[in-house]
């Protein structure tokens, strides 16, 4: 079952009681300090057209619309510690948090992490890598996101590893036929592409995160039937990923164009939509 509040998240965390949730994952505005906009098109194939794909192959575009949102505050430890002392208070004894940051803020939200739950409750420094977009000619291009793992308890929390996708050995010489067929299980750094801007899962929102990121932390870190929250949620992908596995999932957003998105993803999926 998915559930959406469109509203602001401390005022829908502040009703929900404590120790309700099993796994919580936010996607916290970066505070890149400039506009997020994603352009959402139609493309068809024209040999005169003014789009370029794979293989040279040309295309002409329309435009459908776009969606924005500004990503700058003055303080953001100051807007995101209130959110992260709710998250905290609603996640069940044997809860895990996953904060998804990028280098600007992390060092910060990790320092105030530690202190809210403690440095023994600290489980990972997940890095996602990918590789994709432009390069910058003045430093190395930025290529990854950062997601920090809590446990509410250090000795008791869901790690379900054998349920975690493999991935094809990068040297599968040096290891047996019988490991090359299973793979491997993932590192603490996980290489994945980001959503295509062509591709079926995008939904056009600005700073969607893939399904197969998700999908992992959903399946590894909560059990059927658990219950699942992200009060950032954007255009719902958390929300999507856990629906797939059997999860109850609850998502909050203020935006209007993250609810729009959310009603047309969720379209006959028996969504319920909250204010």
């Amino acid at each position: 079952m998915i559930t959406v509040h469109q509203g602001d998240n401390l005022r829908v965390l502040a009703a929900i009681p404590a120790g309700a949730y099993d796994l919580v994952y936010i996607d916290p505005p970066f505070n890149t300090g400039r506009t997020q906009q994603r352009t959402r098109l139609s493309t068809t194939r024209n040999a005169d057209g003014d789009r370029t794909g794979f293989g040279g192959k040309r295309y002409a575009s329309t435009k459908l619309g776009s969606e924005r949102f500004a990503d700058s505050f003055d303080d953001y430890i100051a807007f995101l510690e209130p959110r992260l002392i709710e998250a905290k208070r609603v996640l069940s004894a044997a809860g895990s948090l996953f904060v998804h940051l990028d280098a600007r803020e992390v060092h910060y939200v990790k320092v105030l992490l530690d202190e809210m739950f403690g440095r023994a409750s600290f489980m990972n420094e997940i890095i996602w890598a990918y590789d994709y977009g432009g390069r910058s000619k003045t430093k190395w291009a930025q290529k990854h996101d950062t997601i920090l793992w809590y446990v509410k308890d250090p000795a008791h929390y869901t790690f379900r590893q054998s349920e975690s996708d493999r991935l094809p050995y990068m040297a599968p010489g040096l290891v047996t036929p019988e490991k090359r067929a299973r793979g491997k299980l993932p590192t603490d750094t996980w290489w994945n592409t980001i959503v295509s801007p062509t591709g079926k899962e995008k939904t056009g929102y600005p700073t969607q995160k893939p399904l197969a990121i998700l999908e992992r932390i959903v399946k590894v870190h909560s059990k059927p039937g658990d219950k699942l929250l992200d009060f950032f949620a954007g255009s719902g992908s958390f929300g999507d990923a856990a629906d797939r596995h059997g999860r109850d999932v609850t998502l909050v957003d203020s935006s209007a164009a993250a609810i729009r998105v959310m009603r047309k993803r969720f379209a006959g999926r028996g969504a319920r939509f909250a204010k």
